[in-house]
C-alpha cells in the first residue's frame, strides 16, 4: 500500500519533479548536496542536469547510510519505473506476513532521503532512480551489484537466437510464440509467478536445486563445460540458467528473486549498530583524567618549541621534517616517533610553528607562539583542541608512502585528508551519545561508521582511510585530554558544542535497535550538531576552557631542594621560575612531579647566561621550601670560582689566563693536541680553532673557560629566540563545498526560481523575431527592442528579455517596463522580485508573453 498521496499528474523528468517542490524541499536538497549550488544554477532544468552528473551522484551516494544505499541498490534492480510496494517487497520480502517489521518501519525514511537528495524521483506508482545512479548501481558483468543479482531474462537473452528461445519456452512447459519478444515475456511471467515457479522447481533434480542455492545470493555467474552434466542441462534447458558467453551461465534475476522470497539483499540493515560501552567510570574521574592529560599536552607542546627555541630542524628540499630530525625530536620529548609527529603537526596546525622562509630554511616558533604563551592554561588548551578538530593534516600518515612510493614526512606535503574533520566530529559525537562516563569499544564505533558511510570504506578492510582516521581520533582525543579513560569529558563535550548530559535527559538517542521510537527524520542527529562557523567554534572553545580551568593544577612558586643535587617540583611551576630553573638544572624525569638535577655543566650554563654565584644562591633560597643543601652551595661556589679563570677570544682563537701554571697543565694534557695550542706569552695560548670549538674542547677536558669580547669583557650567552615572520595557521583542505547557510540558500532558491520562471514562461511566436521559444535567448534588433519596450510602458504588459551582464553571463528575465529613457529601461523584474534598471545595449532581444501570461 502506498504511503503517500499520488498527485494528479506525475512528473515526466527530474526537472519537473524539482519544479513541483516547495522552497523548503529545495533547501533540503541544496543543504544535503551543496555542490549543486557551486555556482548557483540559472534555473531548475540546469539544477536537474547538475544533479544527474556522475561526480555529483557519486558524492551523494557516498553520503548515504547503509540502508538508504541498500534501498537505492534495490531500486536499481527493480522494474523501471517501480511502485512503492514493489520496492518495499525487494527490501522486506514479497510475502506480507514474513516481512521484517524493522525494514518496513525504516523504509519510508530511506525512500524520503533518496527523494530529498534527488536520487529518486517520481510518484509512488512510478519511482525512478536518476540515470547516472542507475548506471552506477545496476548489475553488470564488469561491475557486479552488491545485491548479488544478475541480469533479467530479457537482458540475458538479448543476443540469443529466436529458435533457442522457443526451445527454452517449450522445455519450461510454456506454449511457443510467434516472436522472441512475446516468448521472453512468457518466460519472465513464469519466473515471476510464485505458484507456477514453485511447481517447476518441485520437479527439479536435487543436484539442480543445490546449484541454484549456491548461486542465489551471488555471484550469479558460473562456469560449465561444452557438455554439461545432466542436472546442469536440466537448468539450462528450462532457462533457469542462461548462457552469457562460451562456458559461462548466469542465474536470471527473476529466478534469484523467487528463491530469495523477493528480497534484493541477503541481510537488510535498517537499524544502525549500537555503540557499545566497554567500561563506565565516574564522570569526575573522567574529567580529572582528561584534565591531567590536557596539562601534559600543554607541557609537551611547550617543551617541543623550547627545544626549537633558537631555530629548529632544517626544512627538506621537498618540504617537511627529515626522519633523523623527527627521531631527534622524539628522543628530546621522550616519546615515540608517531606521537612526536602528532605534537609537531598539532603545533603547526595551531599556527605555533612554521618555516622561517630564510635562504637556509628552518622550522621555528611563530610570533603567535609568544602570544599563546601569555594565555591562561585552559585557553591555551582550547586553542590546541579547536585546531585539531578542524585540521585536515593527518599525523597518522607520517612514515607511510604516497601513490608515487615517496615517504610522507611530518610537516611535509601530502598529509591533508579532507575527511579527517568530519570523521573526528562524528566519532566524538558517538561518544557524546553514550551515558556519561562510558567509554566505547573501538569495534562498535567502527561498525557504526561503516553503516553510516558504507561507500567511504570497505567493510572487509581493516586499514581503509576512514577506519584509520577513526582509530587515530580515539587515540589523539585521549592524548589531548578531550577524552579521559576513553570517555568524553565535560570540556570535550563543551568543545563540540553539545550541552551537558543533564541537559539531554529525556532526549532520544540515535536508533540502536528495533525497539527505538525515535522519529525517522531524527535518526542520525538526536544530538545537536556542533557549530561550524568561527564564531560558534570560538564560543564553544570558551565554554570548554571555563570547564577545564578549575581542574588544572595551579602553578607553584617553589621547589624542594634535596641533598643529592636534585630539586623536585611537586607540580607545574610559574613560568619565570620554570625558565630560570631550566637554565640552572637539567630535567631528569617528568610526571606528576618533575625532578631537576644540578650538574657542573648546568651551573656553568647559568653563569654563562650572566648569573653570579650570589644571584644563584639568592634565587634558590627564595624558591625552595627546604634549606639549600651544602653540596649544592659548594657546587655553585666552586663553578663560580673557576668560571672565567680561562678567557677565550678570537685570534683565530686564544686562551688567556693569569695563572701560567694552569696554561702549562693544558699544554701538557694530550687531549688538547687536537686544538693545536702554542704559547704566545706566559699568560696567552693561541689555537688553530675557532672560539666555539676551543670553548667546547676545554670544557670537555674539565675546565670552565669563559668567552670574552674584543675589549676583554666576559661574553654573556643567553639563548637567542628565533622566530618566523608572522604566519597564519594552515587552512584545512575542504571536503567539497561547505554547507550553505540559510541566507545563501534563500538567495539561491530565489535566483533559481526566477531563472526558471524566465525560461518556462510561454511567449508569443512572432515571425519578425528570431526566438524559437526553446529556452534560447531572444534576438531582436536595437530598434525593435526599443519600440517593444516603449509599447510595454504604455500597455503595462510584461516582456521576456535576454540580458548579458558586465561579466558576460547571459540570463533570461521577465520584466514589466516602467520607464525607458537615456538608453536605460527601468522595470519591475519578476524574476528578482524588485525594480531594476538595465542598459538597453546589454539586452539581446525582447519578446512578448503569451496572452494568458502577460
Amino acid at each position: 500500500m502506498s504511503s503517500a498521496h499520488t498527485p494528479p499528474s506525475a512528473p515526466r523528468s527530474l526537472a519537473e519533479a524539482l519544479r513541483a517542490r516547495d522552497d523548503a524541499s529545495l533547501a533540503a536538497l541544496l543543504r544535503s548536496r551543496p555542490d549543486l549550488i557551486t555556482p548557483v544554477p540559472t534555473d531548475l532544468t540546469q539544477l536537474a542536469t547538475r544533479a544527474g552528473t556522475r561526480a555529483s551522484v557519486v558524492r551523494a551516494l557516498e553520503r548515504l547510510d547503509r540502508f538508504a544505499l541498500q534501498t537505492a541498490e534495490a531500486l536499481a534492480v527493480a522494474a523501471d519505473p517501480a511502485t512503492y510496494d514493489e520496492l518495499l517487497g525487494l527490501m522486506a520480502g514479497d510475502q506480507g506476513d514474513d516481512r521484517d517489521p524493522a525494514v518496513t518501519a525504516a523504509f519510508p525514511r530511506a525512500l524520503a532521503t533518496l527523494r530529498e537528495q534527488a536520487l529518486v524521483w517520481g510518484t509512488d506508482d512510478r519511482l525512478r532512480l536518476v540515470r547516472t545512479a542507475q548506471e552506477l548501481l545496476a548489475p553488470s558483468p564488469q561491475h557486479p551489484s552488491p545485491t548479488g543479482l544478475g541480469p533479467t531474462v530479457a537482458e540475458a537473452t538479448a543476443g540469443m537466437s529466436p529458435g533457442r528461445i522457443q526451445e527454452i519456452v517449450a522445455a519450461a512447459g510454456l506454449p511457443t510464440t510467434h516472436d522472441s519478444v512475446s516468448a521472453v515475456a512468457s518466460l519472465t511471467g513464469l519466473f515471476t509467478d510464485r505458484a507456477r515457479m514453485s511447481a517447476l522447481l518441485d520437479d527439479a533434480p536435487a543436484e539442480s536445486v543445490d546449484v541454484l542455492s549456491r548461486l542465489v545470493w551471488g555471484p550469479p555467474y558460473g562456469q560449465v563445460t561444452a557438455d554439461p552434466a545432466r542436472h546442469l542441462r536440466w537448468l539450462i534447458d528450462r532457462g533457469l540458467l542462461l548462457p552469457t558467453a562460451p562456458g559461462t551461465v548466469v542465474l536470471p534475476r527473476e529466478v534469484a528473486l523467487h528463491l530469495r522470497a523477493g528480497r534484493a539483499h541477503r541481510a537488510a540493515e535498517p537499524v544502525a549498530p549500537a555503540v557499545e560501552a566497554a567500561r563506565t567510570h565516574r564522570p569526575q574521574v573522567v574529567d580529572a583524567a582528561a584534565a591531567g592529560q590536557a596539562y601534559t599536552a600543554l607541557a609537551t607542546v611547550e617543551e617541543l618549541l623550547k627545544d626549537w627555541h633558537e631555530g629548529g630542524p632544517a626544512v627538506l628540499r621537498a618540504g617537511g621534517l627529515s626522519v633523523r630530525d623527527l627521531k631527534r625530536t622524539a628522543v628530546a620529548l621522550d616519546l615515540s616517533e608517531p606521537i612526536a609527529a602528532f605534537w609537531v603537526e598539532l603545533a603547526y596546525a595551531a599556527g605555533l610553528l612554521a618555516s622561517d622562509g630564510e635562504a637556509d630554511e628552518r622550522y621555528a616558533a611563530t610570533p603567535g607562539y609568544d602570544e599563546w604563551l601569555k594565555l591562561p592554561a585552559a585557553e591555551r588548551w582550547a586553542r590546541l583542541a579547536s585546531a585539531w578538530l578542524v585540521a585536515t593534516r593527518t599525523a597518522g600518515l607520517v612514515g607511510a608512502r604516497d601513490a608515487k612510493e615517496r615517504t610522507l614526512s611530518a610537516l611535509g606535503p601530502g598529509l591533508d585528508r579532507s575527511a579527517a574533520p568530519e570523521v573526528r566530529h562524528r566519532v566524538l559525537t558517538l561518544l557524546a551519545a553514550l551515558p556519561e562516563g562510558a567509554s566505547p569499544t573501538a569495534d562498535s564505533v567502527l561498525a557504526r561508521l561503516h553503516w553510516e558511510r558504507p561507500l567511504r570504506g570497505d567493510r572487509s578492510a581493516s586499514d581503509d582511510l576512514r577506519t584509520r582516521l577513526a582509530r587515530w581520533t580515539l587515540s589523539e582525543a585521549e592524548l589531548l585530554g578531550i577524552t579521559g579513560r576513553g570517555a568524553l569529558s565535560a570540556q570535550g563535550r563543551a568543545l563540540l558544542g553539545f550541552p551537558s548530559p543533564s541537559a539531554l535527559e529525556g532526549e532520544p538517542t540515535a536508533p540502536t535497535g528495533p525497539g527505538d521510537k525515535l522519529p525517522a527524520h531524527k535518526r542520525h542527529h538526536a544530538l545537536p550538531e556542533a557549530g561550524h562557523s568561527p564564531a560558534e567554534r570560538a564560543a564553544a572553545a570558551t565554554r570548554a576552557a571555563r570547564l577545564l580551568a578549575p581542574l588544572l593544577p595551579e602553578p607553584l612558586d617553589h621547589v624542594l631542594l634535596q641533598a643529592d643535587l636534585t630539586a623536585v617540583a611537586p607540580g607545574p611551576l610559574e613560568r619565570p621560575l620554570a625558565d630560570t630553573l631550566g637554565v640552572l638544572a637539567d630535567v631528569e624525569s617528568k610526571g606528576g612531579a618533575t625532578v631537576y638535577r644540578f650538574t657542573p655543566a648546568s651551573v656553568r650554563r647559568a653563569l654563562d647566561a650572566g648569573r653570579s654565584a650570589s644571584d644563584l644562591h639568592a634565587f634558590l633560597a627564595a624558591h625552595s621550601r627546604t634549606p639549600v643543601p651544602q653540596p649544592l652551595a659548594y657546587l655553585i661556589d666552586d663553578m663560580a670560582r673557576r668560571h672565567g679563570h680561562l678567557r677565550i677570544g678570537a685570534a683565530s682563537a686564544y686562551v688567556r689566563c693569569d695563572d701560567d701554571a694552569l696554561l702549562n697543565e693544558i699544554l701538557a694534557d694530550k687531549r688538547s693536541q687536537g686544538l693545536r695550542l702554542r704559547r704566545l706569552a706566559p699568560t696567552v695560548l693561541a689555537a688553530q680553532a675557532d672560539p666555539a670549538a676551543l670553548l667546547e674542547g676545554l670544557r670537555s677536558m674539565g675546565f670552565a673557560p669563559a668567552a670574552e669580547s674584543a675589549e676583554g669583557d666576559v661574553l654573556i650567552t643567553r639563548a637567542h629566540a628565533h622566530r618566523t615572520p608572522p604566519r597564519t595557521a594552515p587552512d584545512p583542505v575542504p571536503d567539497g563545498p561547505p554547507v550553505p547557510d540559510a541566507t545563501l540558500l534563500g538567495a539561491a532558491i530565489r535566483a533559481i526560481r526566477a531563472g526558471d520562471l524566465a525560461s518556462t514562461t510561454p511567449r508569443k511566436q512572432d515571425a519578425a523575431t528570431d526566438h524559437p521559444g526553446n529556452g534560447e535567448l531572444p534576438r531582436t534588433s536595437s530598434a525593435e527592442t526599443l519600440a517593444t519596450m516603449q509599447a510595454a510602458v504604455l500597455t503595462g504588459e510584461s516582456l521576456w528579455i535576454g540580458y548579458v551582464n558586465a561579466e558576460g553571463a547571459a540570463t533570461q528575465r521577465v520584466i514589466a517596463p516602467i520607464r525607458v529613457e537615456g538608453g536605460f529601461v527601468t522595470a519591475y523584474d519578476h524574476t528578482a522580485d524588485e525594480v531594476r534598471t538595465y542598459p538597453l545595449h546589454r539586452v539581446t532581444g525582447v519578446a512578448e508573453l503569451a496572452d494568458d501570461q502577460a
